[in-house]
């Protein structure tokens, strides 16, 4: 088993930095996510991790050992590509076995890993056959015994449920989790969806162009973002954020968008003092917008007059699309509200779980 460092890591390709100046320390046995947009380089941190791109400037650290030089084969790691990859000739027992075949390893070692690898994944009666006769989750697992064959200190994974149907997707990420409580290894998992990085990560790294934007756990990504950016990618729906000016009316803060105008809580005044008479970004999650005759009592209830747009029903919840002015934005709501596209409501924020940012710096004011 083995932790993961990043120091000061640099990507370049020409002129251009892909990865800037990335620091991350991930612990033995943890299980990272790095999540983000398409482009924003999670998948190029992986593969230099890998040996698959050389580092430009920084270190690599696989336990104590800097790898920056040092062969994938070498760096006792195993990665799940998102192709999966396997050989279509070949059964799925000698898929399993072939990077272990490579080693020279005994055959009875072999097989014996090949075997366990297949109990733990439920491929025991498939070892037989061929890759196009698996289903798109079969042969997912078949890549991810590939890898755990190796018995390597750090798994890799390179979005290997996107090629999986959405159902299907739910069952791959709990198997997943399992097989990483099961093993006790360090796992690295990239992927550009964040309700799987939500539900799998014990910690997440976000980035967006290149540059680490926050590493932490699920809950205090989702409860404390440290800017805007990570703000609206986790969370689904995304935030809600409404450009305003912070003021001050006898000693009372609101916030005023132009359309409408929600009061501050007495707690927040001496953090947002600061920032009176200048322009901010205010976020309010969609769950916590509210039909006024459903919301919980204990909340600062802001209301809004609204007209909606938009009724999605999902059964358990109820997603009303907005506008107010020039403000368009979304509300989880109770399913039991009866509302339908064109009516004019009012709906109330929770202003007691609403966040500020610095409209300069896109920073959250804490």
């Amino acid at each position: 088993m083995a932790s993961v460092t990043f120091r000061h890591v640099y990507k370049r390709f020409g002129d251009v930095s892909v990865i800037k100046d990335f620091n991350l320390d991930i612990a033995d046995k943890e299980f990272m996510v790095f999540v983000g947009p398409s482009g924003c380089g999670k998948s190029t941190n992986l593969r230099m991790l890998a040996g698959l791109e050389e580092i430009s400037e920084g270190d690599i650290l696989i336990g104590d050992r800097v790898v920056n030089d040092v062969p994938p084969k070498d760096r006792d790691i195993a990665m799940v590509f998102q192709s999966y990859a396997l050989y279509p000739h070949m059964s799925v027992y000698d898929n399993m076995a072939f990077g272990l075949k490579l080693r020279k390893m005994p055959k009875a070692e072999i097989d014996s890993r090949v075997k366990e690898a297949a109990d733990i994944l439920g491929l025991g009666n498939l070892l037989d056959r061929k890759p196009k006769a698996l289903s798109g989750g079969q042969r997912q697992r078949v890549a991810v015994g590939r890898a755990i064959v190796r018995e390597p200190a750090v798994f890799l994974m390179d979005e290997p449920l996107s090629n999986l149907d959405a159902k299907l997707r739910v069952t791959a990420r709990a198997e997943i989790s399992k097989l990483h409580q099961k093993l006790g290894t360090t796992f690295i998992y990239v992927t550009h969806d964040q309700v799987e990085a939500m539900t799998m990560g014990d910690r997440i790294a976000v980035l967006a162009d290149g540059i680490l934007q926050q590493a932490d756990t699920p809950r205090n990504l989702y409860n404390h973002p440290v800017n805007v950016f990570v703000a609206g990618f986790i969370g689904s729906p995304a935030m809600n954020f409404f450009n305003g000016t912070l003021v001050n009316e006898e000693g009372k803060f609101f916030v005023d968008t132009g359309d409408f105008r929600v009061r501050v809580p007495d707690d927040r005044k001496e953090s947002f003092g600061p920032y009176v008479g200048k322009e901010i970004i205010m976020g309010v999650r969609p769950e916590h917008i509210h039909a006024p005759e459903f919301a919980p009592p204990s909340i600062m209830a802001e209301p809004v007059s609204t007209e909606v747009e938009v009724v999605e029903l999902l059964g358990h919840e109820l997603h009303l699309y907005l506008n107010s002015g020039k403000n368009s934005f979304v509300g989880t709501v109770d399913p039991r509200f009866g509302v339908h596209a064109g009516n004019k409501i009012d709906v109330v924020f929770d202003m007691n779980q609403m966040h500020l940012f610095d409209k300069a710096t896109e920073l959250t004011i804490r």
